[in-house]
């Protein structure tokens, strides 16, 4: 497939394109560019009882968060409840400060509770790139701490800032800091064998849950933009409905050229009375459809949802970003998930959806897990990245389960598996499904951690977590109100790499033509 224009309008762009502007120029190169062929290769596939039990779902919603690993946000879970855990036996999760450490310089580092939810500055945010998860993993996921130690000395030095403690890696969080997950870990399944597909940066992974393959690099470019085509294209043939739900400009816009400035049908916002007044207004002009809580609470969830969350924090009135990207606070992401949570189980449509709660990558966190070799076409990525937390939440899994005490410590997941679940789903045509990459092809689908009881019908009370988070965003506008110096957090030095790409992305979207109101 070609893109919006042909060979000889391309070359005309390209012809010209050192005699305009830096911006204009990156605007042409994307209204100009080439769009990837989609790949036609067929697999027969999977046919056996786990995967007749995919068959029970009619909707898929995924919402990937950012940078922490499984024992970082999960991993309480199986420690003594003396110390913060919940002594569950069926979750490989940490061991205990004598098994769980680094040694750097000459000091041990145990793991420890981590009681405060949102870091200072951007050096306490540790590395991922794919130098830094090698050292890392290095001697037996011994390299943690000797990493970061580097790493934010550097990176406190160009900002100006104290040098964060080098243990802070191996800080780990329970209930108390994240009681909605402490929820959901109870009453349904911890995927406690998720990888990231990368040992590598943010973008690399999400390429792969896009995707299934990354452009070449671990690390990320500068400003993200791909060229690689998606599993929504498979959708598309189907006659599948999807819908790109995010606060900015989907993250798909990024990845695939033939959803970069068009196909506006299969955005929306995730939740339209978020948006600023000018934004409504430009919505409305441009008639923006429904949102993603709108979509939910109408029954009218499409077969697919792919949900972003806010990866910009400018605290200007609070935490903006719910990303749990560090330094932003993991308690707007809890107050994220919940939000996701209930309106799904207030949905016509819960009793046959499936909720993924899923990370890009570990952020440089302490897990104690070694990540297995993978099947891949690039022999650059035949090794998984580090373990991530992930939530299985339906009623057709069932409560309090985990991945390793169905499944073993062998069996194993990634970021591909999400395509393999969805392609097996609702793309296999004649017994066969799209190959897309060798990745997918050997990935497992989740049909493997759903339940042959009968769908759950009643839905445990969250109100208190509401209340909770009430409380919390509540404290936050009473102290911008009557306290300014205690109107935390903080304004950042800068925006973080993170953030300065999506707003590098949103930028060159909207000059190539993006129009203002859709994400």
């Amino acid at each position: 497939m070609s893109g919006i224009f042909g060979h000889a309008e391309r070359d005309a762009f390209r012809a010209v394109g050192h005699l305009l502007p830096g911006n204009i120029r990156r605007a042409l190169d994307l209204i100009a560019e080439d769009f990837p062929e989609t790949p036609t290769a067929r697999i027969p596939a999977p046919d056996d009882e786990v995967t007749e039990r995919l068959q029970r779902i009619e909707h898929i919603v995924v919402l990937m968060q950012e940078n922490r690993s499984f024992d970082h946000m999960l991993g309480y879970l199986s420690l003594p409840v003396a110390q913060g855990g919940r002594a569950r036996t069926n979750v490989d999760g940490l061991r205990g400060p004598d098994l769980d450490s680094n040694v750097y310089s000459g000091m041990i580092y145990s793991i420890r509770h981590e009681t405060r939810t949102r870091f200072d500055t951007e050096a306490e945010d540790p590395d991922h790139s794919g130098a830094s998860v090698d050292e890392q993993l290095s001697d037996g996921n011994g390299g943690f701490v000797a990493n970061f130690a580097g790493y934010s000395a550097a990176k406190a030095a160009q900002l100006n800032v104290p040098v964060p403690d080098p243990g802070l890696v191996m800080g780990y969080y329970t209930a108390a800091e994240l009681p909605v997950y402490d929820h959901l870990a109870a009453e349904y399944c911890v995927v406690d064998r998720w990888f990231s597909s990368v040992p590598g940066a943010t973008w690399p992974n999400r390429l792969y849950a896009a995707a299934g393959r990354a452009q070449g690099s671990r690390n990320d470019v500068s400003p993200p933009i791909y060229a690689l085509p998606t599993f929504p294209r498979y959708l598309e043939e189907c006659g599948v409905e999807f819908r790109w739900y995010s606060f900015d400009p989907g993250t798909l816009r990024a990845i695939d050229p033939q959803y970069r400035l068009s196909r506006h049908d299969f955005f929306a916002y995730f939740d339209q009375r978020s948006l600023t007044i000018k934004e409504r207004a430009i919505g409305e002009l441009t008639e923006q459809g429904p949102s993603f809580l709108d979509d939910t609470a109408r029954g009218m969830l499409p077969a697919v949802s792919w949900l972003d969350p806010h990866f910009k924090d400018l605290h200007i009135l609070g935490p903006d970003s719910n990303d749990d990207h560090s330094p932003s606070d993991v308690t707007a992401g809890q107050e994220l998930v919940l939000t996701v949570y209930h309106a799904l189980t207030q949905s016509p449509n819960w009793p046959t959806t499936l909720f993924i709660v899923v990370y890009d990558e570990h952020g440089g966190f302490y897990d104690h897990v070694s990540p297995p070799s993978c099947a891949d076409a690039d022999p650059e990525f035949h090794r998984l990245g580090v373990r991530v937390p992930v939530l299985l939440v339906s009623p057709l899994v069932a409560a309090g389960s985990s991945s390793t005490a169905l499944l073993g410590s062998d069996f194993h997941f990634d970021h591909t598996s999400i395509i393999k679940t969805i392609l097996t789903r609702f793309c296999a045509v004649d017994g066969r499904i799209p190959a897309m990459t060798e990745r997918v092809a050997a990935a497992n689908h989740l049909g493997h951690l759903l339940s042959d009881a009968p769908a759950r019908t009643s839905v445990a009370d969250h109100g208190p977590l509401a209340d909770q988070l009430v409380q919390w965003r509540t404290r936050l506008d009473t102290a911008r109100f009557l306290d300014a110096t205690a109107a935390a957090p903080p304004l950042p030095h800068r925006l973080t790499e993170l953030q300065t790409g999506f707003t590098d992305v949103t930028r060159l979207l909207r000059e190539a033509g993006l129009p203002n109101g859709h994400p």
